[in-house]
């Protein structure tokens, strides 16, 4: 097992160059050495490689005693419930979320679904599988199924109102994880008449239409056609291990995560009063603009569902939105989930009686971003690099300098940029935000031209 593939908050690598099964078998025994549980909850996504390295740290877990409450195939948010819902003493799910076909890899919780990280004890993991040392105890844990789907879906529709869901049709583009299957049949519980129009709901771990991640521009163009051709409402989609959502508006355009972030805040804060509202701080202006006229609290953080999910526990935060599409909640056990966020939105267009490019069109008349562009420097010494290179260059004369993740550089409310290492690949990723189109161009521009150097 390369040890490489343990990152900041999950385990991700090729398999079985990368990661196998004895890899899983290992990553199993060093979960129960380092966090001692009594009985844990074991899922799997929908990848090839899924079955056998899932088998596998099952074997890892009960040759050390603990015994598993098997989950079967899931979402990654579903592991999530299951742990905090049952009071279960962690869990962990085989899943590579939006990685390609070849991925696979582990996440990882602890009671409560609370998240492991680097801080927190994943490199502890990591140390000790890579020992590759048996634990057997004298008694081998037990394999129970748990059915728990109707309780998922039902906890998922008390963030809204069913009463107030009015007739829609909505493109549901599920890219061949469980998450688009999932939200088909949610909504089949809510008394209004939903038109689905499906796409790639039917999980399919081959993933043949290739790397199944929304949050590529070129990944969204066939959910705008289906939109449009439909005539539809507004089209939600989702990654391969559903715990990131995405939308897109009725003329076909994408909704930056960013602005669902500030949408979510504002309707949340109308229902449950002003609170702490957690951020990235890879965009920021309209969230923070946003909470505030709310009477609420904008709190920014370092990028990563482990690092949110550990401050929203210490704020006690009602909500958290993240530019890349995860979006968390206190009553969910402060934990992302991908189906939330898409009632939530349904919910909202249905009670304001207005579209989603109208919701939107406040937002993008005023700040103006860039789609997060990827930079493939070769290494992490390269990255740091490059960020001390620009921090030299731009710190001059700025109005604020913050490494809460990675750079980020403001000018006076005229533009800012955030330059950051990927937690989760060997890239360096930019995001621009500025008060005018024409400034963003410019200033992308020449941030991207310097970079490119």
């Amino acid at each position: 097992m390369n040890p490489a593939i343990f990152r900041a908050y999950d385990v991700r690598g090729v398999y079985p160059t990368d990661f196998d099964e004895a890899g899983a078998y290992n990553i199993g025994q060093a979960y129960v050495r380092i966090f001692k549980p009594a009985r844990m909850v074991i899922g799997r996504d929908v990848r090839v490689s899924s079955p056998s390295l899932w088998k596998a740290a099952v074997e890892g877990v009960t040759d050390a005693g603990v015994d598993v409450i098997d989950i079967g195939m899931v979402s990654t948010d579903m592991l999530y419930f299951a742990v905090a819902k049952y009071g279960y003493d962690g869990g962990l799910t085989i899943s590579a979320s939006h990685n390609p076909r070849e991925y696979n890899g582990v996440k990882m919780v602890r009671e409560k679904a609370t998240a492991i990280s680097s801080d927190t004890g994943l490199f502890d993991v990591r140390d000790e599988a890579m020992k590759a040392k048996r634990t057997r105890a004298a008694k081998k844990g037990t394999v129970t199924k748990l059915d728990f789907m109707a309780a998922y879906f039902s906890h998922v529709l008390s963030f809204i109102d069913p009463k107030k869901i009015k007739p829609r049709k909505i493109v549901l583009n599920g890219n061949f994880g469980m998450a688009g299957e999932a939200a088909a049949k949610v909504l089949k519980m809510i008394p209004a008449n939903i038109e689905v129009v499906p796409l790639n709901l039917t999980p399919d771990g081959t993933f043949p239409k290739g790397r199944p991640d929304p949050m590529i521009p070129q990944n969204r163009d066939e959910t705008a056609a289906l939109v449009r051709k439909e005539k539809a409402h507004f089209a939600a989609a989702w990654d391969a291990d559903g715990d990131r959502c995405f939308f897109v508006d009725e003329n076909g355009e994408f909704v930056a995560g960013y602005f669902v972030t500030a949408m979510l805040a504002e309707l949340l804060m109308k229902k449950h009063g002003p609170s702490k509202i957690i951020f990235d701080p890879r965009l920021t202006w309209a969230v923070i603009d946003t909470v505030k006229k709310n009477g609420g609290t904008p709190l920014i953080n370092k990028a990563g569902h482990t690092f949110i999910k550990d401050r929203m526990r210490r704020e006690n935060a009602l909500f958290a939105g993240e530019v890349s599409g995860h979006y968390y909640f206190r009553d969910n056990f402060y934990a992302d989930n991908g189906l939330i966020p898409f009632l939530l939105m349904l919910e909202l267009l249905c009670t304001s009686g207005r579209s989603l490019s109208e919701l939107v069109q406040p937002f993008k008349n005023k700040y103006f971003i860039s789609d997060e562009q990827n930079f493939d420097l070769g290494s992490q010494d390269a990255i740091k690099a490059v960020i001390a290179e620009i921090r030299k260059v731009y710190s001059a004369g700025s109005t604020a300098v913050e490494q809460v993740d990675g750079l980020t550089i403001e000018n006076d409310r005229q533009w800012r940029f955030n330059l950051r290492s990927s937690n989760t690949e060997p890239l360096l990723r930019m995001n621009v935000e500025a008060a005018s189109q024409d400034l963003l161009h410019a200033k992308f521009t020449e941030l991207s031209n310097r970079i490119s150097k």
